[in-house]
Formats: C-alpha cells, structure tokens, sequence
C-alpha cells in the first residue's frame, strides 16, 4: 500500500521504517526532518521512575515500549544511540524522600524494580553529586538515548530501505491508502478537533572541559523548588533540561530559563559550572489532556499517532507497532490506552486532499 506520513520526527520516522520493512511504499511529509522537538529532547527513557501512584495505564505503555527498545535500537544503522544505562531520582529533602519511597512501593506492586539508596550509596555510585542529598532511587533497566544520533540513524535507516521523503509544506491531506498524522504540535492544523496543544520546554547543552569532573553514568533527576531538572550524560557532556512553559507557538529560549537550569542542575551536580554551555534550544512537546498519546484511526485510511509530550523517544517503539497493526487490521494490546476513542469530540471529518 502507498502510505504517507505527516511528520518526519522520531515518531514519524520509527512508523515510516516499520512499514517500508513491512512491504509498504511510505513516503514522509516534512519541512524540517526531525528538527522539531525531536531535535531538541532529553533522551530519558524512564518510565519507572517517573510512574505515579494511579497512573496504571502510562506505566503499562512505557514500560512496554522500553522493552521494545534493545531490539528497535539493533535494527538501526550505525553506532549505538545508546548514551547511558540506568537512572537515578534524587531527594533534596524530605518531602521528595517521602515520594520516592512512594513511587518505589508503587511501581514495585506493578512488577518492576526500583530500588531506594541511602546517601552513602549514592556517592558512591556517582561521585559527582551533592553531598547533601537525602536519598536516591536507582532505575537500573531504564536508559537514555542521544536524540540528535537517534534522528540520523532512523533518517539512514529509512533511506537504506527506500522511503521517500518529500519537503513541501503540507496543508491539506495526501491522496494515499493510508495517512499517518504524526506531526506533533502541528497535528491539530490538519485536524482540527484532536486535543493537542503545544508546551515550550528549554534544554542546554553543556560540554566537558578537560579540567572539569566527569558527568555522571547515569541520567539524574530531581526537583528543585517544585521545577523538575534532569542531567542526561552525552558522549562529550550533558544535556540539562527542562522547563516547561505554556506559551503557544514561542520557540524562544529565555534567560529566566537558563537561569533556573543552571541553578537547579548546580543543586544536584555542584561542578556542573566547570562546564561549558555550548547550546540552548527550545522545542515544544506535543500534549494531550490526559498524559497519554493518541493513537489509532481518525477515519477509514486516517491514523493519528501524535500528543507524546515529553515521551515520543520513549513510545516511539510502540506507536511504529501500533500503526503497523492498525494498517494490517489488528491491534496491539498495551496501546489500547491510547485510542482516540476517549475523546468523544474527535470525529471523522470532511477534508480537503491533494492529488
């Protein structure tokens, strides 16, 4: 079948590899090839330490898409994306300490494993952290990517198995057998009533200087006066984010932002300032009302895989197997949680195709 896809980020190039190696003609919309939010992500695939008591159904979706990934990542061509293995949540004080111990028991009763460190053994686990910190919780089967490796092994993976790729803007429809929508905060202008809007979040990428103590093998997160912060090592640094704005379309990077990265990142890691800042960018996360992405059939030959927010490289695995089996009539069980079906206003539409 001739398939297009709207959107050529992670999401959209995972779907568009999937169903090229499945036997499909799949041809990619997209302006800017993966220089949207997938441009400008953590990488944290991390599930687990970010589960929450009640929140079954996005534990259950993570946690299956991480388990996808090993296999997703041998597929690619190149070298690893991988950049770490394991994460850690921190504690500042006691009130966090107390939900993390929470967060442990919890996902523990779900059937995966966390497990709580005490300060001594976090020091010696990473080095490079504050002396103060209460407590640790260590998520040893959780990973973290490099974004910026990961877009160029899936854009070589695509072309190696011969998807197209076209670059005009698209305004209206494609005439195909199969539409895929995946185009992120972009989704809504080609149909109006999916509930998706827009959440500006500010990253900064810090390089290693020769004097400066190594980052951390772990990714680390913690919160700092209510502002979740996270350190994702990189090959030649880290990657520090993320602010989280309500702002519509704002791309821009504010001073404020970087300000309080920089602040609370110091709080985990206080030599982060031997760093160099070589980079700052913005990129806005495609949200749904409930946390959860939609995925599924908005019409006969319309599929929608859009509304991630901050966990497209996480879910990427699972969404390419959900829209492969949607395609072949079927349907995968760990992403029923994402139909569009929970939101009764989203409805067929009449709309306009290009021949």
């Amino acid at each position: 079948m001739h398939i297009a896809i709207i959107g050529g980020g992670v999401i959209g190039l995972s779907t568009a590899l999937r169903l090229q190696e499945d036997g499909h003609r799949v041809v990619v919309h997209d302006p800017a090839l993966g220089r949207g939010a997938s441009w400008v992500a953590g990488g944290m695939l991390a599930p687990l330490s970010e589960g929450w008591p009640g929140e079954h159904e996005l534990l259950h979706l993570g946690a299956a898409s991480l388990a996808r990934w090993p296999e997703f990542a041998r597929r690619l061509p190149g070298p690893s994306v991988f950049s770490a293995t394991g994460s850690l949540t921190v504690a500042l004080d006691s009130a966090d300490a107390a939900d993390l111990r929470t967060i442990a028991e919890w996902v523990g009763e779900q059937g995966h494993e966390l497990e709580i460190l005490s300060r001594a053994q976090l020091r010696e686990l990473e080095p490079a952290l504050a002396p103060n910190i209460r407590l640790g919780m260590l998520a040893s089967t959780e990973l973290s990517v490099d974004n910026r490796a990961l877009v160029a092994a899936l854009e070589q993976g695509c072309i190696d198995a011969g998807v197209e790729f076209l670059t005009a803007p698209v305004k209206t429809m494609p005439d195909a057998d199969h539409v895929v929508l995946a185009a992120g905060t972009h989704s809504a202008a080609l149909w109006p009533t999916l509930p998706v809007r827009p959440v500006k979040g500010e990253i900064l990428r810090l390089r290693r200087r020769p004097s400066a103590t190594a980052p951390p093998n772990r990714t680390v997160r913690g919160t700092v006066h209510g502002r979740p912060i996270y350190l994702v090592p990189r090959g030649d640094g880290l990657v520090v984010g993320a602010t989280q704005y309500e702002s519509g379309q704002d791309t821009q990077v504010t001073v404020a932002g970087v300000r309080d990265l920089i602040a609370d990142a110091e709080r985990l890691m206080p030599s982060i300032g031997e760093y160099e800042l070589y980079e700052t960018a913005a990129g806005l996360r495609p949200m749904s009302p409930d946390g959860l992405p939609i995925i599924g059939r908005l019409a006969e030959n319309v599929i929608v895989a859009t509304g991630h927010g901050r966990n497209g490289i996480l879910l990427a695995p699972i969404t390419a197997d959900a829209v492969a089996a949607l395609i072949a009539g079927e349907e995968i069980a760990e992403a029923k949680s994402a139909t569009p079906e929970r939101f009764p206003h989203i409805h067929s539409l009449q709309i306009e195709r290009t021949p």
